[in-house]
């Protein structure tokens, strides 16, 4: 068997060599390995941020049809944000008894 020349050892020696430098750029530059890793946890933790927004804004979205379609919801926003109240109702405001009304009725 005939041994190998110094150019084919030289050859493989500098392609080892180039894959063993590839490989470390690979994973100890900041554009390697860790950078993908983190990307990808970026992009998880938006992709979640999105659907909770999407379903946000599928709830705006029914609450704008709901208010522009039915007159019930517009009636209970008015009754309850505006304080608002209809022909022929009364309004009675129940205040909780305070330490001292409690007391003087008391005596």
């Amino acid at each position: 068997m005939q041994k190998p020349d110094f150019s084919l050892r030289a050859l493989v020696f500098g392609l080892c060599l180039m894959v063993g430098v590839l490989q470390i750029g690979l994973w100890l530059s900041e554009d390697g390995w860790s950078e993908v890793i983190r990307l990808r946890n970026s992009v998880a933790a938006q992709s979640e941020e999105n659907e909770q927004l999407r379903e946000r804004n599928a709830r705006l979205r029914a609450e704008v049809t709901d208010l522009k379609d039915g007159f019930s919801a517009l009636e209970e926003r008015a009754r309850a944000d505006l304080g608002m109240i209809a022909d022929g109702e009364s309004f009675y405001l129940l205040v909780p008894a305070t330490d001292e009304s409690t007391a003087a009725a008391a005596q």
